[in-house]
C-alpha cells in the first residue's frame, strides 16, 4: 500500500507580512533554507517507506502557477487540486481522498505546506512507525514533544510510547499559561501538529459518519471535476455547499480510532516572525540576519533585508523586515500582533496586503519600479520558453527596452526579435505579445503611459496558460 503525500497549501501567512502576501504567501517563500517551505515539505516526504513518486497539493487558483513552477524546480510531478474557496482542512483533505481513491486506497500523509522540521530523519522514522497502524484502519496524528508551555497551540493527550502509535485520550484547545505549564509537566500532552496518516477510505468513512454534509458536498464536487494538465478543479457549486470545518473538529475529536505518534524533530509551524527567529541560525548574541544586514550591539534580534542594506544598532529582541515596498519593525514579544496590523491595512485598502512589488506570473515576473498618475515603469523577466498572452490595451501605450537576453515580439502583423539595447513601441490598441524562445531569461524595461494603468486594462486574445478572455 503506497503512501501519497497530500500537502495543504491554502494559507495566507498573515503574521509573516510583509514577506508573506495574500497572493504570494509564506509557503511559497524560502524562509528557512534554500528551498521554499512548500518544496521542503514535499521533499521531506521522499524518505518515507513506500512513498509514491507522486503527490497531491491542495492549493487555490491564485497560486496555481507558482505551485506548479516550484514542483518543476524540484522535479516532482504533482497533481494540483484547486479548491474553489477555502473551507478549512476537513473538506480540503476530503477532496484529496476522493482523488486518491480513483487509483487505489492508498495511505495519505497529510502535511501543511508551511511547517519547518529540522530533523528530517526523525520525521521519517515517526511516519514509518505509524504506517502499520494506519494500514489497520487507525487515524494517526503526530504529537509534537513540547519544549515549552506554549499557549498558541492545541494539545493532544496520550501516553507517550516511542515504539508505537498510542490511542488518543483527548484533543484540547489552546490553554492559558498555567494550564500549559501543567500539561508540559505531566508528560502526557503534546502539541497538535496538524499532520495525519490514514487510508483514504477510512478518512472518508469517518467523515460520512461524523460530518456527512462535508463528505457529500466533496463527493459531488469531485464527481464534477475537470482536469487541465496537472490542475484538478472540483465543481465549484457543489463544493460551496460544504460546511467549513477542521479535521480535528469534524473527525479526529469524535473518532474512536484516533492514534498518536510522538514526534521530536525540531518542528515549528512558523506562525510568526518570532517563531521563525527561533528556528533560524543565530550569532553569539542570539541575532538572526538574512540578506544585506549589519548589526551592532544587538541581542536576540531578527533582521531580514530583501532589496537594500539594513543596519541596526542597539536593538534587543526586535523584528525588522525590509521588502521592496514595505518595512516592518516590531518587538519580538508582539510578533503575533502583525495579524491585526494587516487587518488595519486591509481596512485602508492598501495594495501591500495582497502583492509585493515583484509580482509572479506563469511566464516570469514583473517589478513595478516607479509610477505616477500617467506613467509606470516596470522590469519584466520572461523565462526561457515562456510567452505572454496575445493582448491589447484600451487606455495605455507601452515602450519596451531589452536590457539583457533576447525577446521575440509580436506587434499586429509583425513578428521580430529584439536584443540588448534594442526597443519597440506599442500604441494603444495594438495587438502584441512578448515571447522568449531562447535559452536565457530576457529582462525588459517597460514604460507605460496613459490615462489608466491598472492591470485589468488587458484584453487577452490567446494565452498558453488558460487565461483567454480574462483580465487578471
Amino acid at each position: 500500500m503506497q503512501v501519497i503525500p497530500v500537502v495543504l497549501s491554502g494559507g495566507s501567512g498573515t503574521r509573516l507580512w510583509p514577506a508573506s502576501r495574500a497572493m504570494y504567501p509564506k509557503q511559497l517563500l524560502p524562509l528557512a533554507g534554500e528551498h521554499t517551505m512548500l518544496q521542503a515539505t514535499v521533499l521531506r516526504a521522499a524518505g518515507v517507506s513506500d512513498a509514491a513518486k507522486r503527490c497531491i497539493i491542495v492549493s487555490n487558483e491564485a497560486h496555481r502557477f507558482s505551485v506548479a513552477e516550484q514542483m518543476n524546480a524540484i522535479e516532482t510531478r504533482a497533481k494540483i487540486l484547486l479548491e474553489p474557496e477555502g473551507r478549512n482542512t476537513a473538506p480540503a483533505v476530503a477532496l484529496a481522498a476522493y482523488e486518491v481513491l480513483k487509483d487505489d486506497d492508498a495511505l495519505m500523509l497529510v502535511m501543511p505546506a508551511d511547517h519547518v522540521i529540522k530533523d528530517v530523519a526523525a520525521f521519517t522514522d515517526a511516519v514509518n512507525l505509524g504506517i502499520d497502524s494506519a494500514r489497520g484502519g487507525r487515524l494517526v496524528t503526530f504529537g509534537i514533544v513540547p519544549n515549552a508551555a506554549e499557549t498558541g497551540y492545541g494539545y493532544i493527550e496520550a501516553e507517550a510510547d516511542n515504539s508505537r502509535a498510542v490511542p488518543v485520550r483527548s484533543f484540547v484547545e489552546k490553554p492559558d499559561a498555567e494550564t500549559a505549564e501543567a500539561y508540559v509537566e505531566s508528560g502526557r500532552y503534546f502539541w497538535n501538529s496538524g499532520m495525519f496518516l490514514f487510508r483514504a477510505s477510512v478518512y472518508l468513512a469517518e467523515l460520512r459518519d461524523k460530518a456527512p454534509g462535508i463528505a457529500e458536498a466533496c463527493e459531488r464536487s469531485m464527481a464534477g471535476r475537470t482536469v487541465d494538465g496537472d490542475f484538478v478543479r472540483p465543481d465549484m457549486e457543489s463544493f460551496l455547499a460544504s460546511p467549513s470545518d477542521s479535521i480535528d473538529y469534524a473527525v479526529m475529536e469524535k473518532s474512536d480510532d484516533a492514534a498518536m505518534i510522538a514526534l521530536d524533530a525540531g518542528w515549528s509551524d512558523v506562525g510568526s516572525w518570532s517563531a521563525l527567529h527561533d528556528v533560524c541560525d543565530k550569532d553569539d548574541a542570539g541575532n538572526s540576519v538574512e540578506g544585506d544586514v549589519v548589526v551592532q550591539d544587538c541581542q536576540g534580534t531578527y533582521v531580514q533585508a530583501e532589496s537594500r542594506l539594513v543596519a541596526a544598532v542597539g536593538l534587543d529582541d526586535v523584528i525588522v523586515v525590509e521588502t521592496k515596498d514595505a518595512v516592518l519593525v516590531a518587538a519580538r514579544d508582539r510578533a503575533q500582533d502583525v495579524k491585526p496590523l494587516v487587518e488595519k491595512l486591509k481596512d485602508h485598502a492598501r495594495d501591500e496586503v495582497l502583492l509585493g512589488r515583484q509580482v509572479f506570473r506563469p511566464w516570469g515576473s514583473y517589478d513595478s519600479l516607479e509610477n505616477d498618475a500617467n506613467f509606470q515603469v516596470k522590469r519584466l523577466i520572461v523565462k526561457p520558453g515562456a510567452v505572454l498572452s496575445l493582448q491589447k490595451h484600451a487606455h495605455r501605450s507601452e515602450h519596451w527596452v531589452v536590457v539583457s537576453g533576447k525577446a521575440r515580439i509580436t506587434r499586429n502583423d509583425e513578428v521580430f526579435d529584439l536584443g540588448a539595447s534594442e526597443s519597440t513601441y506599442i500604441e494603444i490598441g495594438d495587438v502584441h505579445r512578448i515571447a522568449n524562445p531562447f535559452d536565457e531569461p530576457v529582462h525588459i524595461i517597460e514604460v507605460q503611459c496613459g490615462e489608466y494603468l491598472g492591470e485589468d486594462d488587458i484584453v487577452r486574445l490567446e494565452d498558453n496558460y488558460g487565461r483567454e478572455g480574462t483580465n487578471s
